[in-house]
């Protein structure tokens, strides 16, 4: 295993933070400096310490979070606004969260130290779909899914929905459409629903992949099952769909 990536997987910090460690000579293995990347070690058979302190492996864990609005993705906040790792208890914190979702914005959020995976699922060229339920200020155009299939022009380029059906009538005071993207562009679905004139009221993720949201209440969290893990893993790609020893 690469030093940065067992690093990451301790919890120590991202993998790039964790190579930035590794090059200010704040490394150790087996009690020598590392400051090169590409190292590799045996976690069975080898000792790290970062700054003087063994770090040693966390197991593999998968968690799924119904995020609030109100609470931004990232670990400090600049202006002091919430953040999604207050929700979490503190033997879990050291999880990156898979994606973002942006600061108004609720539903399912996945959080993952398997790094290797979550790559692969944010990769653009997976196409992992994400279900989205946006409930808008109506009455809107009932063609306003076909619209969004058909694709709007953004300021970083072409964007359109893989499907997008109404769930409440658009004559109705605030009609809601499930729209569903199979990329994680920055604010893609408020910037699509803005250009075609739309007021979007609330957003919210229903799934991500192969898992739901379901009754999960708003600010918990919970474990991914054993089913889920592989169904995620066999949707990354056949790289990362064998099973994981721990």
């Amino acid at each position: 295993m690469r030093l940065q990536k067992y690093l990451a997987r301790a919890g120590v910090a991202s993998r790039r933070a964790s190579e930035a460690l590794i090059a200010a000579g704040r490394v150790r293995v087996n009690g020598e400096v590392v400051t090169k990347l590409g190292v590799t070690v045996d976690p069975d058979a080898e000792r790290v310490d970062v700054d003087g302190r063994r770090v040693r492996l966390k197991p593999l864990l998968w968690l799924a979070l119904n995020k609030p609005p109100g609470y931004a993705c990232t670990r400090h906040d600049p202006r002091r606004r919430p953040i999604i790792y207050d929700l979490l208890p503190a033997d879990v914190r050291h999880l990156p969260h898979v994606g973002r979702l942006d600061f108004m914005s609720e539903g399912l959020l996945l959080l993952s130290n398997e790094g290797d995976v979550v790559h692969r699922l944010l990769h653009p060229g997976t196409g992992i779909e994400r279900v989205y339920h946006a409930s808008l200020r109506g009455p809107v155009a009932a063609e306003l899914p076909d619209r969004l299939q058909a694709g709007v022009a953004l300021e970083d380029g072409p964007a359109r929905a893989r499907r997008a059906g109404w769930i409440t009538p658009p004559h109705a005071s605030t009609p809601t459409v499930e729209i569903v993207l199979a990329e994680g562009r920055n604010r893609e679905i408020r910037r699509m629903l803005a250009s075609l004139g739309v007021t979007l009221r609330r957003l919210r993720r229903t799934s991500f992949g192969p898992v739901r949201l379901g009754a999960l209440a708003a600010g918990a969290a919970r474990e991914l099952s054993p089913k889920e893990r592989a169904a995620l893993r066999r949707a990354a790609g056949p790289a990362c769909s064998r099973a994981v020893t721990e």
